[in-house]
């Protein structure tokens, strides 16, 4: 992990916030007690348009949908704390032009292009999972890239607020995966829940319970950088 003066920046803004925060006062007030500088955190609804990512056990319930839904209420808490929030797509459509053949590179690729313009102190790419094979299988789980401490940090606080969700005990993982591994900065894919498991796919189609996944992402993130 490069140890940058941007980091270092963040690093400091963060943890004016958490002392801020520590103290009762408001996310609002809070981040006024930051320095200047603001983190950069970039939010990426994975899929969208003609890619609808996996599909809903009993509803039909498209990932794309549930991932934006995730990450609007993460822009709120971000930009709320103090953090300058860049998304990587912001309606339901994809980021790949017109839907002909290719479109599935061309989407990845205009998202790293995003991220880089970005230059964000991290990554987070919001998800669902699947797992027809046992279907009782739930509960949120965060990846990172291997040999990359600083993701594998963000990673596992993530992870210990998501377990705190359910009450599981799952370890953030290692994952080879395109938005992971496309550029340098520190990068974590959350996938927030099993659209396999009946119980949980109604949950992630309510409200409360996108906004519960989005604060314990929120918190784990505000822990890693404390």
């Amino acid at each position: 992990m490069f140890v940058r003066k941007k980091n270092l920046a963040a690093l400091a803004a963060v943890m004016a916030l958490c002392l801020a925060l520590c103290f009762g006062l408001s996310a609002v007030s809070a981040a006024k007690a930051s320095p200047a500088f603001r983190p950069v955190v970039v939010l990426d609804a994975g899929h969208g348009g003609i890619d609808p990512g996996v599909i809903g056990t009993d509803t039909g319930a498209k990932e794309s949908d549930i991932n934006l839904g995730i990450v609007k209420i993460l822009e709120e808490l971000f930009a709320d704390a103090g953090f300058r929030v860049v998304l990587t797509r912001t309606n339901g459509g994809g980021l790949y032009g017109l839907p002909v053949g290719g479109h599935k590179k061309r989407d990845m690729q205009a998202r790293r292009a995003r991220i880089e313009a970005a230059r964000p102190d991290v990554v987070l790419s919001i998800h669902q999972n699947t797992f027809p094979a046992d279907r009782s299988r739930r509960g949120g789980q965060a990846f990172y890239r291997t040999g990359e401490e600083g993701a594998a940090a963000l990673a596992s606080a993530i992870q210990r607020e998501l377990n705190g969700l359910w009450g599981g005990d799952y370890a953030a993982l290692v994952g080879d995966y395109y938005m992971l591994n496309c550029t340098q900065y520190t990068s974590v894919i959350v996938e927030c829940g099993f659209l396999s498991n009946r119980e949980e796919e109604a949950l992630l189609l309510t409200k409360e319970y996108r906004r519960a996944v989005a604060s314990a992402v929120f918190r784990g993130t505000l822990a890693y950088f404390s």
